[in-house]
């Protein structure tokens, strides 16, 4: 038996290897065969062995002890070596069959392909029923197997996960936000990352990684921090820098005039005058008619300059546009208006010499020429008013007063033009609140309708006016209008007159 016994476990242990399994099976690397049959050679082993198990059986006869022990030992391996041999097949390749395993958890499937197999001691990649399901956010379907983003809160197939912009899936490991809606990163810079409004490029980036531009205060003009020193021009009455696609006009003393303002620029003495007498009306509709003919004259920046420096009298700014004189001197008037030649130049400028008279306080107002109309009739309300205090003997006034009521009046006519929508009812209006005495009506504007570029040109020079941080201009007219809105401008004016300041 002992040698049927040994037959037996060689057959078992030699052919029967048992499979592992991570990830994948791997089978064992006996060669296949078949416990009911055996070949030849196995036959003839087991003769052998029975023929020895006798010989061997007849030549311990008669031994009076027999080690039961060992023989039941022999036994027990040999049925654990046929138990073994009968449930040594190959296990299945997928579904293992796992045994006291929680449910399965939530595995991040950004990192499992779609047929990943698992060590036998983790469950398989199958949500069961009841465990719940991801959808995804963009088609409201599920996830199922395979891949999928994680973002914003919720789950998407890769192809759901769209730009707001484009609709293309977004495939970048980075994304932008705005509104809660995603974008490609390009999309995002094309819609919302600032353009310069002078060379249509993107505002780039300081050291820092921040945009970093600059803005005009009224227009919110958007660029980029070199174009303030490279040169670019800006209009010579609205401010704005010249964009790279539009040429402005160049005039002869080198100022720069954008499109929209040259289409109202008062361009030579005799257009003037038609602004002029508008001004004189407004001016007698506040009951403060200027009996005297003051000559008007539309002048170069040089004229004006020369005319600036002959004149002993007046506050000025350091970039004069107007002056309103009292001395007697010769002064160069534009004759004619000017045309635009090659480049937006301007071309044939005639002048000529305008001898000046000393007849009254006041011999001339000068205008600086190309500026637009409202911009024009600005200079001259506050030039006008210049002329009105010293022709009504208004003497030894501070510079905060009389700039700052000057001012007072230019703002009152911007308003007239713009938010009242003609000079004849803020005339009326403010005659009425300034003076119990009764005064003549004054007659209608003659000036058209505004463009929308001109009321905004209207109210960005009122803007100025209100914002201007000059301690004369700036703080008297925000000393002046208070009082004028208060008290009305008669009862202001004759507060000035007693006093040399502005009621309180």
């Amino acid at each position: 038996m002992s040698w049927l016994n040994k037959i037996f476990k060689g057959s078992v242990n030699n052919r029967v290897s048992r499979g592992h399994y991570d990830g994948d099976w791997h089978e064992g690397h006996s060669s296949d065969y078949n416990r009911d049959t055996y070949g030849d050679s196995d036959n003839e082993d087991i003769d052998r062995a029975i023929a020895l198990s006798l010989a061997e059986e007849d030549q311990n006869k008669g031994k009076a002890a027999i080690d039961t022990h060992y023989d039941l030992e022999e036994d027990e391996q040999l049925a654990r070596a046929l138990q073994e041999s009968l449930n040594a097949e190959s296990p299945p390749r997928q579904n293992v069959p796992v045994e006291n395993v929680p449910p399965r958890r939530n595995v991040p499937i950004e990192d499992v392909p779609p047929q990943q197999y698992v060590p036998a001691k983790e469950p398989p990649p199958h949500v069961y029923p009841g465990s719940g399901f991801r959808t995804c956010a963009g088609c409201h379907n599920p996830i199922g197997h395979g891949r999928f983003l994680s973002c914003m809160g919720s789950v998407w197939h890769p192809d759901c996960f769209r730009c707001f912009a484009c609709n293309k899936p977004i495939s970048e490991y980075e994304f932008a936000m705005h509104d809660d809606q995603p974008y490609h990163r390009s999309c995002y810079k094309e819609f919302f990352h600032p353009k310069c409004d002078v060379c249509d490029n993107f505002i780039p980036t300081n050291r820092d990684g921040l945009i970093e531009y600059r803005a005009h205060p009224f227009w919110m003009q958007k660029y980029c921090p070199s174009h303030e020193d490279d040169g670019t021009p800006r209009c010579c009455s609205c401010e704005r820098m010249e964009p790279r696609e539009i040429k402005y006009i160049t005039l002869d003393d080198g100022r720069k005039l954008c499109l929209e303002c040259l289409n109202s620029s008062i361009m030579d003495t005799p257009e003037c005058q038609h602004l002029y007498m508008d001004i004189q009306e407004f001016f007698e509709g506040l009951n403060m008619k200027v009996e005297q003919q003051i000559p008007l004259l539309l002048v170069e920046r040089q004229a004006l300059n020369e005319a600036l420096e002959a004149e002993k009298n007046g506050h000025h700014l350091p970039e004069t546009r107007g002056l309103c004189l009292s001395e007697e001197q010769i002064v160069r008037t534009i004759l004619k208006r000017p045309q635009i030649g090659p480049g937006n130049r301007i071309l044939d400028m005639i002048t000529g010499p305008y001898k000046l008279s000393r007849r009254c306080e006041v011999t001339a107002i000068l205008i600086l020429y190309g500026l637009p109309r409202l911009q024009t009739g600005s200079i001259l309300a506050h030039e006008m008013m210049h002329a009105y205090l010293r022709l009504k003997g208004f003497r030894n006034l501070s510079m905060a007063v009389e700039e700052g009521i000057c001012q007072v009046l230019s703002h009152l006519w911007l308003e007239s033009e713009i938010i009242a929508g003609s000079s004849s009812n803020v005339a009326s209006s403010s005659a009425a609140s300034s003076s119990s005495s009764s005064s003549s009506a004054p007659t209608s504007s003659k000036k058209g309708a505004k463009t929308e570029f001109e009321k905004k040109l209207g109210a960005f020079i009122k803007n100025q006016i209100e914002t201007d941080s000059s301690e004369a201009y700036g703080d008297g007219f925000r000393a002046g209008y208070p009082a004028v809105e208060r008290y009305g401008l008669r009862r202001t004016l004759d507060h000035i007159k007693l006093t040399g300041s502005f009621p309180y």
